[in-house]
């Protein structure tokens, strides 16, 4: 059974990474339709600072340490509810819509100038 603070904690780090890869979708978005807007400079804005947050914690987010203590789970997808491919693969998947988002966007705003 689950401890109630690692349920707690699970679901404010899924909202959190749902927040996020929304972010990555607009920018992705964003990119491919030119559809640029003070949104997409808010959704880098998020996500710049996840990166920043990431890089300061030797990219591990600052919730999985704090659910360590209460899981002894090697999975994953200990501290989020992801499917296991998903938390696994969760960094090389989103970061790769980033780097091609992010590429349209300047692309799109250097073309314009």
């Amino acid at each position: 059974m689950l401890h109630s603070k690692l349920i707690l904690i699970k679901l404010l780090h899924t909202a959190i990474w749902a927040v996020m890869t929304a972010a990555i979708f607009h920018i992705l978005y964003a990119g491919i339709s030119g559809n640029i807007s003070t949104l997409t400079f808010v959704a880098i804005g998020l996500i710049t600072l996840e990166v920043i947050t990431l890089f300061i914690n030797k990219m591990v987010c600052p919730l999985t340490p704090i659910a360590r203590r209460y899981s002894d789970s090697d999975s994953a997808n200990f501290d989020i509810f992801l499917p296991e491919w998903l938390a696994r693969y969760n960094k090389a998947i989103f970061g790769t819509l980033l780097a091609v988002g992010t590429a349209l966007v300047v692309w799109r705003l250097v073309g314009n100038w």
